[in-house]
């Protein structure tokens, strides 16, 4: 008996992805969930797992072609060999009929034995997700589940892979060294230029004073901390904007030939450093979040983003961006547009430095903990009096924000 392994649909809006690198050759014994190969969307690449245990007896995808969902990948034969729940290693699957589990959910089932027709989904259509396989791992005083391997990056679809035949140290020539493209700095460099020949960009620079937020931060953050939540100054900063965003949602929109097309709904990315490029996972919905909402969605979000544990929906549908380009001691900055969006925010270094004060009609020199910050916009979607009015709304609700 012979079973397809079919290319997933791993994201609402994935249509194709890139085979990448297949973890298992021809003749391997596969497990069910094993690790099989992974594949490689326009955001991010993820493994993709066995649907069977059994042998791996043919592959039909070679690395680096592009194919659609539902895309045949290859053939796991001698299904009825595979171990039973009882074997050591081994995992059921849902019942049938019952909604599929992610890579994720999976490899933790897979790593603690786990019988996933015992354990409770919570999500739509009682979907399992991977905190109700930690919620039941907790209550069976199973171990924390070991860290997984790493494997998500960033890429633009349609990238092949570096070609395996290229020499690991290539050689010197003359006085310089190359160095092979990775994955990730291939698909950055594609997606900086198809952004910037795509959209006439702009960019304006407000100075902010971030007194409020600091003085707020600072009586604030050890309360949020005991609670799990660590507070920072980026958080405040996408509460600002996803204000602005509902009193300009110009700077909510994405030009279209068809005409300018605004979302309805508030969806903030923010760029994630890396060691080897950024990624920009999405705090969804962040105009309904309180602070609290949004420093623990973005808590969750940045440290998932290092460690390689984004799914690939999780960097999908956002509608403006912001960059900390701060954090590096950088003052301020021309971020290039997210390609699809028309606004990026740009958030230098909070720095204490002399400004004139305005007190009741009298100049007064104060020392203020003070902030650039520079958008980037389009200028098709918009123009410069409105994207100025939008900063101008960021910086009154950062330079009021109530310290209470």
């Amino acid at each position: 008996m012979t079973v397809d392994v079919v290319l997933p649909q791993l994201g609402e809006s994935m249509t194709e992805a890139t085979i990448g690198r297949w973890l298992k050759r021809v003749g391997d014994r596969v497990e069910k969930y094993e690790p099989l190969l992974e594949v490689e969307t326009d955001k991010v690449s993820t493994e993709v797992p066995a649907i069977a245990s059994g042998t791996l007896i043919e592959i039909l995808a070679p690395e680096g072609t592009i194919l659609p969902v539902g895309a045949i990948l290859a053939r796991i034969s001698d299904v009825a060999g595979a171990p039973t729940h009882d074997s050591p290693g081994a995992v059921r699957s849902r019942r049938p009929g019952g909604p599929p589990v992610t890579p994720v959910v999976a490899r933790l089932a897979a790593e603690h034995g786990i019988d996933l027709d015992q354990v409770q989904g919570t999500g739509a259509g009682g979907r399992i997700s991977k905190k109700d396989v930690l919620r039941y791992i907790e209550q069976r005083t199973f171990a924390p589940p070991p860290a997984v391997e790493s494997r998500v990056t960033l890429t633009e679809r349609g990238l092949p892979p570096v070609p395996a035949q290229e020499p690991l140290h290539p050689p010197q020539v003359a006085d310089v060294s190359i160095t092979p493209l990775s994955a990730m700095r291939r698909a950055i460099a594609e997606h900086m230029v198809r952004s910037v020949q795509e959209a006439p960009q702009a960019t304006t620079v407000f100075e902010v004073d971030m007194g409020r937020v600091v003085s707020h931060r600072e009586r604030w953050r050890d309360s949020y901390a005991r609670q799990g939540v660590r507070l920072t100054i980026t958080a405040y900063i996408i509460q600002a904007v996803a204000a602005a965003l509902r009193r300009l949602p110009a700077l909510n929109a994405r030009y279209s030939d068809a005409g300018i097309i605004t979302s309805q709904r508030i969806h903030v990315g923010v760029a994630v450093a890396l060691e080897d490029g950024l990624i920009v996972p999405v705090v969804r919905d962040a105009d309904e979040k309180s602070l609290a909402g949004i420093a623990r969605a973005l808590g969750d979000l940045v440290e998932r983003a290092r460690m390689g544990r984004l799914q690939p929906g999780e960097t999908e549908g956002g509608t403006f961006s912001i960059t900390n380009h701060g954090v590096g001691g950088s003052l301020f900055a021309t971020p290039i547009l997210n390609r699809g969006q028309s606004g990026i925010l740009g958030v230098g270094a909070i720095v204490r430095r002399p400004v004139v004060l305005d007190h009741d009609g009298l100049d007064v020199l104060a020392v203020r903990p003070m902030c650039y910050l520079s958008l980037t916009f389009d200028h098709r979607v918009c123009d410069g009096a409105t994207a100025d009015a939008f900063l101008a709304a960021v910086k009154a609700a950062l330079e009021t924000y109530a310290d209470e």
